[in-house]
């Protein structure tokens, strides 16, 4: 102890901080090897527990030890990850801190006093040691800032001029150009306007013009998931949107005044709810709709008109009672309680002459009627004759839920023409009293798109729940699931289907609406459309037949199910894709220290992981790219003329992982996602959470969001991006660009400007679709997990992006009631 406290307290002190970071990085560096990961940790950790030793003692070659160390750790950082500064941060700057404290005269000054009888060689060595850490030290230094300006994973490019020169008129069916009716501008779900005044030259110029509080806001009882995700629609001189809670409101779109409010007072305290969701509502024109499709060349469908005369069902209105005029333009709102409400766009009065008293019940015929365990989160989808419903259930609660029945009834009366159950594909005729439909059958949750001169209608379709164990499915709804089936408007049958995931274990259902874009190929213009997947993959199809446009074969997966279970030897792989070029590594493992590092890389090894498809197991799988996907509901924005898709990938891992049924007595379900989950009549439950450290970052490494641009004539991606800050995840507000997932979708003009608002960080954003360059942002309130959309005033000629910054409780943005719209100064 004499020794120890000749070389000072300061010393002393330094060298147990040290031998004690070292010693825990050296039990863990041992766990990692156990585990078959890098031996790094443990050289380094003993390394530093010599360090402190020899600090403790007053030794001098305590600093060439620790030169060495961060020498070491400066060429091991290099070999793992090259020049990327936000991967070489993790590695190295705890070292990089205790190398500047050791530097510092003050702290090493007492080194060598220890040696008094050698005082001449101790000062040589105390010289010569601070050197040898200022060489480090500088070296660490250099390969940062060298680092810090590579953009490694970003991929420069440029749209081709022919591209952005190209000139014509956009098929934009049933819609007025300058309005917005549907959720992605029209049936085709191109999420693209032709509203040119707002260019990459004036989009910053743009400011507020107003803004909208709808004042609905989470309230007791609600679930987890609670969002404002709603895309507002612009027709009939009006702006229309719904909130979490299904409330619908009519906008002034020059002013955001308030012009009416319908409530339907949905039931909030049903215990079932996992979503509380609006994404959106529909909008029907009757007189609109017949004279655009007259003049698209559109006549009536017998097929309609037989099934209209058909017998009235119980509690609905006779025909002859209908008197449509008294409700010519019509919004349909789908709410939590599983209903779908018809009110007067004219003055928000309900339309009472539609189903019953103004209400559709997607409770009817349902085999299982838990209040809450059916929820229409997207709006239905509204043609010429038929309106079509569907909606999600709960994820993984169990085996005993309703159906995912899809549901077209007649648009003016409300009286059910058609249901596609994909448990019984071919009995599409309403059912007879007292029959049900298939409980568990497979949803579509998300919205659908519509081609009437076809007279398809195409579906993007989950899974059968429960998602992540399926040995006791349906083998005919197999067919169904994870797919895009293209139904005939009219009598609901099957014309086509393209399944994108094999028996899903995933949770890789198709959530974006599909896009419909007439591409033009060799074989001239083919009438294509575009499938964004959670997995990453986009289909591109024969809109006509389902026939692929860009090759897909079928590859060898990952085998080993769960006890009960089986996994597909194949799945197909899409030639457009955005799933990771590679699989995960050790070292993609991520972190704010060393330390939490490696705590995710011993995580990484204790999970089974062989790339994408690693079937769900006890010991816990890595499922990447995770279940919340690479592209989910927000879907993609196309440019129908330049022939350019712009997309938000997001790259994030999620663990999946088994609990036998005897261990789950806890599992309850709903409000959320994530957690726990039970899957009652199987034998798991499952824990399915998102791969994180120890302080909440995510331990794959970053960027975990992007926007690209895809040439649709090439199928080729021309540039992407990371997108996004840390903003609003980061102490202190501190914006590092390292690019974060983001939840709804891009919209794309004709002015040559992208616009989205997703990102975890509360910003909208617009960017020049030629080269992906961000050329404006405007803080949100509140998160901004919605799809922006465009308009063109009627009254002034004035073009208004507006989006909703409303939040998701779920990912942790934070919650508001804000409509805004921006607006180029007047």
């Amino acid at each position: 102890m004499a020794r120890l406290s000749r070389s000072g307290p300061l010393l002393f002190v330094t060298g147990v901080v040290f031998m004690l970071l070292g010693l825990a990085l050296a039990i863990g560096g041992i766990w990692l090897i156990a585990l078959g990961g890098s031996w790094y940790y443990l050289f380094a950790g003993s390394a530093l527990v010599a360090t402190g030793v020899l600090l403790a003692l007053g030794r001098t070659l305590a600093l060439w030890l620790y030169a060495l160390v961060l020498l070491a750790s400066t060429v091991w950082a290099l070999v793992e990850v090259r020049l990327d500064w936000w991967q070489l941060l993790p590695r190295l700057d705890v070292w990089f801190a205790l190398a500047l404290w050791l530097w510092l005269p003050f702290v090493n000054r007492r080194l060598g006093s220890v040696d008094a009888a050698n005082r001449a060689v101790a000062d040589g060595s105390l010289r010569g040691g601070r050197w040898a850490i200022g060489i480090t030290v500088a070296l660490a230094l250099a390969v940062g800032g060298i680092s810090l300006f590579r953009s490694p994973h970003d991929h420069p490019g440029t749209i081709a001029a022919a591209r952005m020169n190209a000139t014509g008129t956009a098929p934009a069916p049933l819609a007025k150009p300058g309005d917005w009716t549907a959720y992605g501008h029209s049936g085709y779900g191109d999420r693209y306007s032709p509203a040119s005044q707002v260019t990459p030259q004036n989009v910053g110029k743009l400011q507020v013009a107003w803004t909208f509080h709808t004042g609905d806001f989470p309230g007791p009882g609600d679930p987890q998931e609670i969002a404002n995700e709603v895309t507002p629609l612009k027709a009939n001189g009006m702006l229309y949107l719904c909130t979490p809670h299904d409330i619908v409101i009519a906008l002034d779109p020059d002013t955001g005044r308030q012009i009416w409010r319908f409530d339907p007072k949905i039931d909030r305290h049903a215990k079932g709810y996992q979503h509380m969701i609006c994404r959106g509502v529909a909008y029907y024109d009757s007189g609109a709709y017949a004279a655009q499709a007259a003049a698209m060349g559109l006549a009536a469908d017998p097929n309609v008109a037989a099934a209209a005369s058909a017998p009235t069902p119980p509690g609905a209105v006779a025909p002859t009672a209908i008197k449509v005029d008294t409700c010519p333009r019509r919004i349909f709102v789908p709410t939590a309680d599983a209903t779908i409400v018809a009110v007067n766009a004219d003055n928000g009065q309900p339309c009472r002459d539609f189903g019953v008293d103004g209400v559709i019940h997607l409770y009817n015929d349902q085999p299982v009627k838990k209040p809450g365990f059916l929820n229409p989160t997207s709006p239905p989808t509204v043609t010429r004759h038929v309106l079509i419903a569907s909606a999600s259930v709960t994820d993984n609660a169990s085996t005993n839920e309703p159906s995912g029945v899809i549901r077209g009834y007649d648009i003016d009366t409300g009286r059910l023409l058609w249901n596609f159950d994909p448990s019984e594909p071919s009995q599409t005729n309403p059912l007879p009293p007292g029959q049900t439909y298939i409980r568990n059958s497979p949803n579509a949750w998300s919205v659908f798109s519509v081609d009437e001169k076809l007279g398809l209608v195409y579906l993007p379709t989950g899974n059968q729940t429960p998602d992540i164990w399926g040995g006791r499915r349906d083998p005919n709804a197999e067919k169904y699931s994870s797919a895009i089936v293209a139904l005939d408007i009219a009598t609901g049958q099957a014309r086509w289907v393209y399944q994108t995931v094999h028996h899903d274990l995933w949770d890789m259902d198709v959530g974006g609406q599909p896009t419909l874009v007439d591409l033009d190929m060799r074989q001239g213009k083919v009438p294509a459309l575009v499938a964004s997947t959670k997995r990453g993959d986009i289909y591109v199809l024969d809109r006509r037949d389902g026939r692929l446009l860009v090759p897909a074969p079928e590859r060898p997966v990952p085998q080993g199910a769960a006890r009960g279970d089986h996994v597909s030897s194949t799945q197909p792989f899409s030639a457009l894709t955005f799933m990771p070029e590679r699989k995960l590594r050790e070292a993609d493992m991520w972190g704010t220290t060393p330390f939490d590092q490696l705590v995710c890389r011993i995580t990484f090894r204790k999970y089974r992981y062989e790339g994408i498809f690693t079937p769900p197991s006890v010991q816990g799988s890595l499922i990447y790219p995770g279940n919340y996907g690479i592209f989910d509901w927000g879907g993609i924005a196309v440019d129908p003329v330049r022939q350019v898709a712009i997309l938000n990938p997001s790259y994030m891992a999620f663990v999946s992982r088994l609990v036998p049924r005897e261990k789950a007595r806890a599992a309850q379900g709903g409000g959320s996602e994530q957690g726990l989950q039970p899957m009652k009549g199987t034998p798991f439950a499952v824990d399915l959470h998102p791969l994180l450290s120890p302080v909440g970052v995510p331990c794959q490494a970053p960027p975990w969001g992007y926007l690209a641009a895809v040439d649709l004539t090439t199928m080729k991606r021309v540039w992407m991006h990371r997108n996004g800050t840390i903003e609003d995840q980061a102490p202190f507000g501190i914006p590092l660009p390292l690019g974060v997932p983001s939840l709804g979708g891009p919209m794309v003009t004709a002015g040559g400007v992208a616009f989205l608002s997703g990102t975890l960080d509360s910003y909208l954003r617009a960017y020049d679709v030629r080269t992906g360059k961000k050329l404006w942002q405007a803080r949100l309130p509140a998160g901004g997990q919605a799809t922006p959309m465009t308009y063109v005033s009627e009254r002034t000629g004035r073009q208004y992006v507006v989006v909703m910054a409303g939040g998701h409780r779920s990912l942790g943005t934070k919650i508001g009631d804000s409509l805004i719209a921006y607006a180029l100064p007047k």
